[in-house]
């Protein structure tokens, strides 16, 4: 249960930036950051979703999906990636997905996992 709350709560991070991003973009760059949202909102909406249906499953699959968000963070936290300049939602997000992942862990590979892999 906390692990998908903070994966759900990554994917409200992602699919608000979208949101703002694909509807009040900087002039400069105005295309390309609503391109950016428009792909956030969707990697906000899946990751959303697949934390909040079969992650709670407890789906074999869906926890090995939900690694893209901590590597995701990584990458923008190492790169000096947008959005913002400060970083530090990116290493929120980077600890709360981690959280997400590592708690439930155990129950997502017990030999009494009904949904594992086959």
């Amino acid at each position: 249960m906390i692990g998908s709350v903070c994966l759900a709560v990554v994917g409200v991070g992602i699919l608000a930036f979208g949101v703002v991003a694909a509807t009040v973009p900087v002039a400069a760059d105005e295309p390309l950051m609503r391109a950016d949202g428009l792909a956030s909102l969707g990697v906000g909406l899946f990751g959303l979703l697949i934390a909040v249906v079969p992650f709670r499953r407890r789906e074999r699959w869906a926890w090995l999906a939900l690694w893209f968000y901590p590597v995701f963070w990584s990458v923008h936290l190492v790169g000096g990636l947008p959005p913002g300049k400060d970083h530090v939602h990116q290493v929120v997000f980077i600890v709360l997905s981690l959280v997400g992942l590592l708690l439930p862990a155990r129950a997502f590979f017990s030999s009494a996992s009904p949904t594992g892999a086959r």
